[in-house]
């Protein structure tokens, strides 16, 4: 972290976000062992300028992960590269477009990493909806667009190679219309984890799908063509500010031997108010400097060598 020459309230908010990091009691990442994965909605980010002392916070906890997914970065990158400034050189991104109309709200989705524990490996593409032939002989979409494109990445920690895909699904139209919009995606994600061109066939989903609960019609179009959610998820409750809806997710498709570990959850930066890092501020501007979900994360186990020999001597 290269924090440089800080004022003393900033450097007081730094050591109380490393306090609230340390009550998620995240793992230490272990090179081809282990990685910590998450997601991040960072509401609006790069919208509106943030104060200085909010990058330092934000970098804080995105320095915290191996990869993470950030959802609602803007079609300005500026705020992400005063980010990097602090990370340091051996931090990497690969993110998508963006769209201008109303549905695509100018947004990104852009995959952090650490390129000391990860490797980009070529793949990085939106998910289009599936088309069909019209009668006239042209193709058209077989369902609605998903407003904002998911967006996938290929990543390799040692001889694990996963495919990383983030969504931000929208919130107009009410749980119903959320459903059908997960499900039609959940089906894209088995069809093509399963094709025979698939470059791989670990999936590892993640994003702010709204969700209100898992008890929801949307959650369970979610898991409807096979994803699963890690045990490691039940425990978390809720991901949004106020902890009261699950909106954020993290899943999976079926792989080989247990590689999600019983250890994830959430970054609470948020409590009791705004008290020591911003106690200037009500809730709505504290939303836009930080954000108004919590960062989620989970620790996944890369170390598959003795699997491999298993497979060698089991035939």
């Amino acid at each position: 972290m290269r924090h440089g020459r800080l004022k003393k309230e900033t450097a007081k908010k730094i050591r109380k976000i490393r306090d609230r990091i340390d009550e998620a009691q995240i793992p230490s990442t272990k090179v081809d062992e282990n990685l910590i994965i998450g997601t991040w909605n960072i509401r609006e980010f790069g919208k509106k300028k943030r104060s200085q002392d909010a990058i330092h916070l934000i970098a804080e906890i995105i320095s915290q992960y191996d990869v993470i997914a950030l959802t609602e970065v803007r079609d300005k990158l500026d705020d992400l590269a005063r980010v990097f400034k602090i990370l340091g050189g051996y931090w990497g991104v690969v993110y998508s477009d963006y769209n201008t109309d109303g549905a695509g709200n100018r947004e990104r989705v852009a995959f952090v990493y650490d390129k000391r524990t990860v490797r980009f490996t070529g793949l990085a593409a939106e998910a289009d909806p599936p088309r069909v032939k019209s009668a006239d002989g042209t193709y058209v979409l077989e369902h609605e667009t998903w407003w904002r494109s998911p967006y996938m990445v290929a990543f390799t920690a040692g001889n694990f190679d996963f495919v990383m895909m983030a969504v931000h699904i929208r919130w107009q139209g009410g749980v119903r219309a959320r459903a059908k919009m997960i499900r039609h995606l959940a089906k894209w994600i088995h069809e093509r984890r399963t094709d025979s061109g698939a470059s791989d066939r670990d999936f590892i989903v993640v994003g702010d799908f709204n969700i209100p609960s898992r008890r929801s019609s949307a959650f369970k179009a979610l898991v409807e063509y096979g994803l699963q959610l890690p045990s490691a998820m039940l425990k978390v409750k809720a991901t949004n500010l106020l902890e009261t809806a699950t909106y954020d997710q993290i899943v999976h498709t079926p792989t080989k031997g247990e590689r999600f570990t019983n250890r994830g959850g959430v970054i609470r930066f948020f409590k009791n108010k705004h008290e020591e890092l911003f106690p200037d501020l009500n809730e709505a501007k504290f939303t836009r400097q930080m954000s108004d979900h919590l960062p989620l994360w989970i620790e996944v186990d890369t170390w598959i060598e003795d699997e491999q020999l298993d497979a060698v001597i089991n035939g």
